[in-house]
């Protein structure tokens, strides 16, 4: 009675049915794979040697030099502003200029997060 429920199904091509079966097999299969290898998807922690590079970049982005940026953001933005009559250029301007100086901060939260293994 079992043996032919797939036989039985009227209006529905035995290729439909095998795609379906092969499609669940392959859904399957993925998420056993997460499963199985989730532990290997944690943050990595190599890489020193582009540590100089980063500490360039951060250095000039929350120094002296970042700070100038930032400032001339704002100024161009006050400027637009006042030619646009339009505070959004000036808003744009003292966004553009905190995202700048903040940005190091935000991308070190980002690339040190780590899932803890009790939790994969």
């Amino acid at each position: 009675m079992m043996q032919n429920l797939f036989e039985r199904q009227e209006g529905v091509p035995k290729l439909n049915r095998n795609r379906d079966r092969n499609r669940s097999y392959a859904q399957a299969a993925l998420v056993i794979g997460l499963m199985v290898f989730g532990r290997m998807a944690l943050a990595g922690t190599g890489g020193e040697e582009f540590d100089p590079i980063w500490q360039s970049l951060q250095g000039w982005m929350q120094g002296t030099l970042g700070r100038v940026v930032a400032g001339a953001m704002i100024l161009v933005g006050l400027v637009g502003g006042v030619v646009r009559q339009s505070i959004m250029a000036f808003a744009t301007g003292v966004g553009g200029g905190v995202g700048l100086y903040n940005s190091p901060t935000v991308i070190e939260s980002i690339m040190s997060a780590t899932i803890h293994p009790a939790f994969v």
